[in-house]
């Protein structure tokens, strides 16, 4: 068993960049569970980023700032004009920076119990609330609001000011670990849920943090959730073969997507709407069409590829998270074999690799050019991301994509070749 095609030749595929990565002291009482860094997110505005980095701790960092360590590099670390550049920062010593007047501060949050789910939210104030009938809010949030939400082992769901560090709401409902979390990117602060009670809840925060909806189907723990960029679809995965997609005008279930073999872990959208990514401990990455229900693309991690038993069991190459780069054109992956791949849609070979243990999940940046990974000691890794000019094509299938589904484009009266083009049929 490899973990490339006999086709390619590992030493030809392109070592990514490491730029940096954020460590935590260690003591011996450490080396327990408890400790893993499950979630890490970048703010959509891309001025923060956060990590859970074990035993109830978040950290707020401003991005720039980080960036800017980064590249000067420090903690005994050499840099030069030949070498990658490199940081390491224990950031748990309490050595904090006084940040000038209008500076974003860091901020170190307690969150009471062990952190598994984190999400960044931003509000749009002319987004009204789905609650019209009350006409008091507690909360009243402007312009430039930065919300962060943390889903706890408890159950628990708290959310914090980012700019303050401050704790706005406790939500109470669900009665196991809070998996995973994730905003609509509308601006309308509608929160989702994804937790091991094996149910997803829908939380409006203009509404003062109230519950909307649950929504029931999965019939063991639910890992991850992701909205489609307008707000409409909701995808969810668990523990099971089946990837659900739901209306989230109307909370129903739209249809489930079959083809994995076994659970199935990571999910998110591609920037235009056009395309889902679902990572599975079957050792496949699989790129949907969701609109039809189809796969477009498979990426796998062990060669040659593996009977569906196989696959269902232990095969020493789960695959833990995807994430898709704002670009719309590349997809980084995080497996149990000390990788991590930057793949290109069009390519079914990575396009760069580098080494990576204990890896749990992964984030791009905001402007997509780094790519954050936590791992298993509550630390976090970053890379530079394959660097590409995308084509002229390629923004505009985008621009498209975003306002029309599959089925509207395949009713357009164009050239077969253009029409399979914009599908992403080409890949």
């Amino acid at each position: 068993m490899a973990s490339f095609p006999d086709s390619v030749n590992e030493n030809d595929i392109g070592k990514a960049k490491c730029i940096g990565e954020l460590l935590v002291p260690v003591a011996p009482f450490d080396q327990k569970s408890g400790r893993e860094a499950w979630t890490v997110a970048f703010a959509p505005n891309g001025s923060y980023f956060a990590w859970s980095q074990g035993h109830r701790i978040v950290r707020l960092i401003p991005w720039t700032k980080c960036l800017k360590n980064f590249s000067t590099g420090h903690c005994g670390e050499a840099t030069n004009a030949s070498s990658p550049r490199h940081l390491s920062c224990q950031n748990s010593n309490g050595n904090h920076i006084i940040p000038v007047a209008g500076e974003p501060r860091e901020h170190t949050i307690d969150c009471g119990d062990i952190v598994w789910g984190l999400a960044f939210g931003s509000s749009v104030p002319e987004k009204q609330s789905r609650c019209v009938n009350i006409e008091w809010h507690r909360f009243r949030f402007g312009q430039d609001q930065l919300l962060l939400a943390t889903g706890l082992n408890n159950g628990r769901i708290k959310i914090w000011d980012v700019y303050t560090g401050k704790l706005l709401l406790n939500l109470m409902d669900h009665t196991d670990v809070v998996r995973d979390l994730t905003f609509a990117p509308d601006g309308s602060l509608m929160l989702v849920s994804a937790s091991r009670d094996k149910t997803l809840r829908v939380w409006d925060l203009k509404d003062d943090g109230n519950m909307v909806k649950v929504l029931r189907g999965h019939q063991n723990w639910v890992y991850c959730s992701a909205f489609s960029p307008d707000s409409s679809i909701l995808c969810s995965v668990g523990a099971g073969k089946a990837v659900f997609l739901w209306n989230m005008d109307k909370y129903t279930l739209i249809r489930k997507l079959e083809g994995h073999h076994h659970d199935v872990v990571s999910c998110e959208f591609s920037p235009d709407g056009a395309l889902l990514a679902t990572a599975s401990y079957d050792t496949r990455v699989i790129l949907w069409d969701h609109h039809k229900a189809t796969v477009l693309l498979e990426l796998g991690h062990l060669f040659p590829p593996p009977s569906p038993i196989f696959a269902g069991g232990a095969n020493d190459r789960w695959v833990r998270s995807v994430s898709f780069c704002p670009d719309g054109r590349h997809i980084a992956s995080i497996t149990d074999d000390r990788l991590i791949r930057f793949w290109s849609i069009e390519e079914k070979a990575p396009q760069a690799i580098a080494s990576l243990t204990n890896g749990l999940c992964c984030a791009f940046s905001a402007e997509g050019n780094v790519v954050a990974a936590g791992t298993r000691d509550g630390s976090v890794h970053f890379w530079e991301c394959p660097h590409s000019i995308a084509s002229l094509q390629h923004m505009c299938r985008m621009a498209l994509r975003r306002v029309m589904s599959t089925q509207q484009v395949e009713a357009l009266a164009i050239p077969t070749p253009l029409r399979d083009y914009l599908t992403y049929k080409v890949i």
